[in-house]
């Protein structure tokens, strides 16, 4: 029966964040199919540069929802920290490739936060405050992502840490399997930035602020 709850978790999670709200929401704002533009991604970025900043705003805010909806979702099913970590996964690759669109998506950086928002809100927050400062500061969204990934790792793993020590404080309880939950996803994600490394070190990264060209 355990099994069957979290398959179930982990399907509900993979069916979320499969959603491609980038798409729906760009053919909504400008009756287009965002993957036919810039780099191709149905994430936030690649919407504002192709259809604007609301349109990006939109998409980013019902990433993160969807993949915080799955992790409630399977914490209400199965009440346990690792059926948390498996939806948070699964929406994170289903967002990034998702069944609905032949296996495509987004990078997932937006999906991982709010998974993390759902396991514990202030280093969520924290993280999604720190990837758009980064890249409203720099005008590298990519460069904010990267490094909100490495820091949300190290700050649960450090909470753990901490949590195990008296007085231990709501937000300082990080389970360990929640520190895996960081440091998968985020490996998975930094593997999706890896052509962005290479421009971000041969300085030919596109900044925010110009149109996406069409594919």
């Amino acid at each position: 029966m355990i099994v069957l709850e979290y398959f179930a978790a982990a399907l509900i999670g993979y069916l979320l964040g499969a959603i491609p709200f980038g798409i729906i929401i760009s053919k909504m704002a400008r009756g287009i199919d965002i993957r036919m533009f810039g780099s191709g991604k149905t994430g936030t970025t690649n919407v504002i540069r192709a259809a604007g900043g609301r349109a990006g705003l939109v998409t980013m805010i019902l990433d993160l929802a969807k993949a915080c909806a799955a992790v409630m979702i399977a914490w209400a099913i199965v009440h346990t920290h690792t059926a948390q970590v498996v939806a948070g996964l699964a929406a994170v690759v289903g967002h990034i490739w998702s069944v609905y669109i032949r296996f495509q998506g987004g990078r997932g950086v937006a999906t991982y936060v709010g998974g993390l928002m759902a396991m514990n809100w202030l280093v969520g927050l924290c993280t999604a405050v720190l990837i758009l400062g980064i890249g409203r500061l720099t005008r590298y969204m990519s460069l904010g992502s990267i490094v909100g990934m490495v820091a949300s790792f190290l700050a649960m793993l450090g909470l753990m840490v901490w949590g195990m020590r008296p007085p231990i404080i709501y937000l300082t309880v990080v389970q360990p399997v929640q520190v895996v939950f960081c440091g998968l996803a985020a490996g998975i994600i930094l593997v999706q930035h890896r052509d962005n490394v290479q421009r971000l070190l041969k300085g030919t990264e596109r900044k925010l602020g110009g149109r996406a060209e069409t594919r």
